[in-house]
């Protein structure tokens, strides 16, 4: 459609081409709308792509040892790690004049942090030397390599020199293969040994258990979400106020009363000892192990599991089972073939949402799972707080997302994310 006339372009009211103010009103009308949704943009950007972003680059981030050591990083370049010799003198000198520089400025102890997480022990080299090389005179000090070995045994350890060039790099995969019960050896990439492998254990029982709980969690939500969906409103609602009863109580209140309640001179053990199915001398162990943080995270995320089927078979008519029945079928052919495909969306809605929970829980298996039933992201909590090694905490975290988003992507292709409903 053409926008001119035999007298010439079309005008609008104020005398401007047509077709300009008709795009200017849209453009005016598109940025109206990216203002309105800016705040939730913003907010998005500020708490979850930021830090994400921030998880995965520190977990390949390996400046420190570039920045601290850089004239022994650059002398290491023709040193080979494979031989079984020490650096020359010239790697020693380098070194000595780094650590001086970096004792003075007190950040020797960061490079040490950093590299003890690859090889144990070597922080103290770092740290004992760092205060006696203070007092040298770098210049006319020499030979370095002596006097270092003399100051420290540690710095005659070829295993030693091979980790400080194996992490002199700025980027590393370290972290990730300290993640995957791995380490970046002086040949590539090699297998922990068998003492060593903690990270894939925890993460296999971090998804077995979760998957666990998901399907507690629907075998014991779908009756429940049955019947609110089938009483009347009157009842559904005061039933319904039990059912959010728990999201008015501080979560460290309800995994501290599950401690209460299933230790073995717990509530529970006493009365399965007073009806007599266990004796005094047998009572169960329901707590620090895999069994009472299954108990306890089932009762906490079970409401997540209840709400969405809930509203899914609140939208069921009863019709198409009276409607199956008139037609012959049983109550439980009628249910099976017409009532429970039209509830799956709920189901899947719900698992998916306690799932993703129950994955990056750290609160409850830490009261209730003592060594046994801990979670990945205790580990991850852990090197974030405690042990200081963000690094490793970054690779963890960022290895749990991947598997989620891999799950997550499994689900879609195998059921699809469009027959998700919460209502």
């Amino acid at each position: 459609m053409s926008d001119t006339t035999q007298n010439g372009p079309v005008l609008a009211a104020d005398g401007t081409p047509l077709k300009r103010s008709l795009a200017k009103a849209l453009r005016m009308q598109k940025i109206r709308a990216l203002m309105l949704i800016a705040p939730l943009l913003l907010f998005i950007l500020l708490t979850f792509i930021l830090p994400v972003g921030d998880m995965l680059f520190r977990s390949v981030d390996n400046r420190i040892v570039q920045e601290v050591l850089p004239k022994t990083v650059a002398a290491l370049e023709s040193w080979d790690p494979a031989t079984s010799e020490l650096p020359d003198e010239a790697v020693f000198a380098a070194l000595a004049v780094d650590l001086k520089a970096a004792a003075e400025i007190k950040v020797h102890t960061k490079v040490a942090k950093r590299l003890n997480y690859e090889n144990p022990g070597l922080s103290s080299v770092f740290r004992k030397s760092g205060r006696q090389i203070r007092k040298w005179d770098v210049e006319n000090d020499g030979p370095y390599k002596e006097r270092l070995i003399k100051l420290n045994d540690g710095w005659a350890d070829i295993e030693l020199w091979r980790t400080i060039k194996t992490y002199s790099g700025p980027r590393t995969m370290g972290y990730f293969l300290n993640a995957v019960d791995m380490k970046l050896g002086a040949d590539g990439a090699e297998v922990r040994p068998e003492t060593e492998r903690i990270y894939n254990t925890m993460l296999i029982r971090t998804m077995r258990m979760s998957m666990i709980i998901t399907f507690s969690c629907i075998m014991l939500g779908y009756p429940v979400a049955w019947l609110l969906a089938n009483i009347t409103t009157r009842s559904a609602n005061m039933l319904l106020i039990l059912v959010l009863l728990p999201f008015w109580t501080s979560l460290l209140v309800r995994t501290s009363s599950w401690k209460i309640l299933l230790q073995q001179q717990g509530v529970i053990n006493d009365v399965l000892v007073w009806v007599g199915l266990v004796s005094d001398d047998n009572r169960l162990v329901l707590i620090n192990n895999e069994l009472g943080t299954i108990i306890a995270m089932t009762h906490i995320l079970l409401p997540f599991m209840i709400l969405p089927m809930y509203s899914v078979m609140q939208t069921i008519q009863p019709t198409y089972l009276r409607a199956a029945k008139s037609l012959g079928a049983t109550n439980w052919t009628a249910f099976w073939r017409v009532y429970f495909p039209q509830s799956i969306p709920g189901i899947g809605a719900g698992s998916i949402l306690v799932f993703i929970l129950a994955v990056g829980y750290y609160i409850t298996p830490a009261l209730v799972g003592g060594t046994k039933g801990t979670f990945i992201s205790n580990l991850i909590a852990y090197h974030i707080s405690t042990s200081g090694n963000w690094g490793l905490g970054a690779a963890l975290g960022s290895i749990l997302l991947a598997v989620v988003l891999l799950l997550y992507w499994v689900y879609d292709k195998i059921v699809g994310i469009d027959n998700v409903k919460l209502g």
